[in-house]
């Protein structure tokens, strides 16, 4: 019998997709441990303390570095910690750096792998979070996917269709168990921020690594403010690249830190648009009714164009596309299957099923 778990987190949208999981699994002997991907107060503990998570009981403190550096710091850890306290089961989350690392660690120290997002896809290889999520796959027991095509992926890939669990999205849970706390208003009065605005998020390498496309992007992201206020936490990846090519010097820009789960969404929330190129917001958006421009050539969440509110953008097509969207007065209402605030549950019960507790 499997009693034991370890979860292993290491961006704050691992957190918001691990906050259900962990509380439907409360009755179980639980570890969390926080790799320390991301490292920045504003981007790790307030989303513990936001999201009413417990401490972690290990961080590995890894902090940034090149993909290789920062895989190999992680796997270090992890394997300290699985020889020092070997969970029976090791549950990770998404697409980022520390998932893959710690499905790498628990393999070859034979424990078993749930993977809590499984089976999205974008098709483009070039994306380091595709490379970490397919092979992630190959080695996890359990596949939470959820959305249907993501099944059919797995399968194509040679997962066996028994270990893919279609549970529906925790992401989703927590958003809406916290509705009532999402103040609009306050965030507003607190940053000074206008009635009206866009909110924009920008972290991905391909948008805001290299100091040509940053400059490009910049010089849109100005065009989107002279049609509405442009709202814009800037993630600590890209922020000197983006205030080098003068991202602050529009008049109607806003540049912020990074908010906490609250804030930020309670921002998303009020928001006349979103442009990102975030996987988890246009998830976010599609519950929330806002129109997302998601700034990528690919989506590994297509039911969110199908089922919501998000179109796939170009840096060309980003300020019509914006005009088009703080042009329309209605907002789509189709929820996906099963983003009804029980995944975590749903998680929990073919955990306890899988390791014979229930």
């Amino acid at each position: 019998m499997i009693t034991s778990l370890t979860h292993v987190l290491g961006t704050r949208p691992n957190l918001v997709k691990a906050a259900p999981v962990v509380a439907a699994l409360d009755d179980l002997d639980q570890t969390v441990v926080h790799t320390g991907q991301h490292y920045d107060e504003k981007m790790s503990k307030v989303f513990f303390d936001d999201l009413g998570m417990p401490e972690p009981d290990v961080n590995l403190g890894v902090g940034s570095g090149g993909h290789a550096e920062q895989t190999a710091a992680v796997m270090v850890g992890l394997e300290r910690e699985f020889l020092r306290r070997t969970p029976d089961l090791v549950v990770v989350y998404g697409d980022v750096n520390s998932t893959i690392a710690a499905a790498l660690v628990a393999a070859k120290l034979h424990i078993p792998v749930a993977h809590v997002e499984a089976g999205l896809r974008s098709f483009d290889m070039t994306m380091p979070e595709e490379v970490n999520r397919r092979l992630t796959d190959q080695l996890s027991d359990l596949c939470f996917v959820t959305s249907p095509e993501a099944i059919g992926h797995l399968a194509n890939e040679g997962v066996p269709v028994a270990r893919a669990h279609f549970v529906g999205n925790p992401m989703i849970d927590t958003l809406l168990a916290n509705l009532d706390r999402f103040d609009t208003g306050r965030v507003r009065a607190a940053h000074g921020l206008p009635e009206r605005y866009v909110l924009a998020t920008m972290h991905r390498p391909a948008n805001v690594d290299a100091p040509g496309t940053a400059a490009a992007l910049v010089r849109h992201l100005h065009g989107v403010a002279d049609l509405a206020d442009l709202v814009i936490p800037v993630h600590p990846r890209g922020r000197a690249t983006l205030l080098a090519a003068g991202l602050d010097e529009h008049p109607r820009v806003h540049v912020l830190e990074p908010l906490g789960y609250i804030d930020f969404i309670a921002a998303v929330r009020g928001a006349a648009a979103v442009v990102t190129d975030s996987g988890g917001l246009q998830e976010e958006t599609t519950i929330l009714g806002v129109p997302c421009l998601t700034v990528r050539p690919n989506t590994e969440r297509p039911i969110t164009i199908t089922h919501g509110t998000n179109r796939l953008v170009t840096f060309e097509e980003l300020v019509p596309a914006a005009a088009k969207a703080l042009g329309g007065t209605e907002r789509p209402d189709r929820t996906p299957p099963l983003w009804d605030g029980h995944a975590g549950v749903r998680i929990a019960d073919v955990v306890r099923r899988w390791t014979g507790v229930a």
